[in-house]
């Protein structure tokens, strides 16, 4: 984190001054533009998964075997860490804004790289809702998707799965079960043929049940494809 190159470190200092910004969980300056909206003291403290981090191998969730995902129909996910501090303002912020920070990036292209994600042949973000995605302008999983398909040279693929049901804002604060019945049905492939005997790489912003997802890799299964991977910024359990 601090092998910053000197022709950033003087841009960046320069940017303080001239355009300072606070870090959105300490109120302290935060020196890295790369960092994005935390200080690197914040993003110290944020949990962020490792390579030889112990978590249950389907769900990522953090501990062994979780039990819980068994049912789940995606073959293996994966975050960068825990949705608390620095990684929960920094999706906060892409809910906001369509942007990455380039430590945010960074982070993903670590995870993407390992197996079993790097096994994947196309990317694919969760979609929104066309009434939900014009009403904010942007989808955040499908810039989440982009950084991660230029990291792996692979296609980008943001019409073969479609949202058919608009639940996205109703689901805050349902258990497990509540967000498995909100998303039943939700979604549909639209170009079967592209996602057929493909390993896709679904993206999200955050992982909390894992019903979103599991919904998504259901339908792209039932579609030919071979396995669903999925990526997200963070877990929030």
């Amino acid at each position: 984190m601090n092998l910053t190159r000197p022709r950033e470190l003087i841009y960046d200092a320069v940017l303080t001054l001239a355009y300072p910004q606070t870090c959105a969980i300490c109120g302290r300056s935060v020196e890295r533009r790369r960092f994005g909206v935390a200080c690197e003291e914040c993003w110290k403290e944020t949990q962020i998964f490792a390579d030889d981090e112990a978590i249950c191998w389907k769900c990522g969730a953090p501990g062994p075997a979780c039990g819980r995902c068994e049912e789940m129909a995606f073959t293996a996910a994966r975050a960068a860490g825990m949705y608390r501090g620095a990684l929960r303002e920094s999706v906060l912020m892409l809910k906001r804004r369509p942007y990455l920070p380039e430590h945010v990036q960074n982070l993903l292209e670590s995870v993407v790289m390992r197996e079993p994600l790097s096994f994947s042949t196309r990317v694919v973000p969760v979609p929104l809702h066309p009434k939900r995605l014009k009403t904010r302008g942007f989808n955040q999983a499908a810039i989440v998707a982009q950084t991660v398909a230029k990291a792996l040279k692979l296609p980008l693929d943001e019409v073969s799965l479609v949202r058919v049901s608009a639940t996205e804002k109703y689901r805050a604060g349902l258990d497990r079960k509540g967000r498995q019945d909100t998303v039943a049905g939700a979604f549909d492939v639209s170009h079967q043929r592209l996602v057929a005997d493909e390993n896709i790489l679904l993206v999200d912003d955050v992982f909390t049940t894992g019903a979103t997802v599991s919904s998504c890799a259901d339908v792209l299964v039932a579609a030919g494809a071979m396995q669903v991977f999925v990526l997200t910024v963070a877990r929030a359990r």
